[in-house]
């Protein structure tokens, strides 16, 4: 069963897929869920992100609306610091697999290169005895593969 979050994603996707801009009275939109307005913001926060090609632009107060623009494009340089910041000096499996799934969407890389990453810094993989060593080894090819990708783009 589909939570109130994914339920108001898809009515925004949906909404936006004629148009790569959509604008929206949160307080009708938090009405027409049954939701708090805070539910919405959630919303908007976590699944229509600049890192996931969206830009949100909010204006509050008595007539206050939403709207939220489709990025034609992240540049090489908002990539890389988005990547930065979420690998850092280690990364986990999980977290890992969430950000080529964002590779495979802002369509740096396709399904079959995802799954030779995924493969290469799997725990099975990398198979080191020590606690946390898995984890600083995954950034360390991740951000190596990262770098190549965008060398191979130039």
């Amino acid at each position: 069963m589909a939570s109130i979050s994914d339920i108001i994603e898809k009515f925004i996707k949906e909404l936006m897929e004629n148009s790569d801009t959509v604008q929206i009275q949160r307080n009708e939109l938090a009405n027409l869920f049954n939701c708090a307005p805070s539910q919405i913001n959630y919303v908007l926060t976590t699944r229509f992100s600049r890192e996931k090609g969206y830009e949100v632009q909010s204006k509050k107060g008595g007539g206050g609306y939403v709207k939220i623009d489709k990025i034609a494009k992240l540049d090489k340089d908002e990539i890389l610091h988005i990547l930065d910041k979420k690998i850092d000096k280690e990364i986990t499996y999980l977290q890992s697999k969430k950000l080529v799934k964002w590779l495979i969407e802002i369509n740096l890389i396709n399904n079959r290169e995802s799954k030779i990453i995924l493969s290469a810094i799997d725990d099975k993989s990398l198979g080191t005895p020590i606690r946390g060593l898995n984890d600083i080894l995954r950034a360390r090819i991740l951000k190596n593969i990262i770098e190549e990708l965008f060398s191979i783009e130039e």
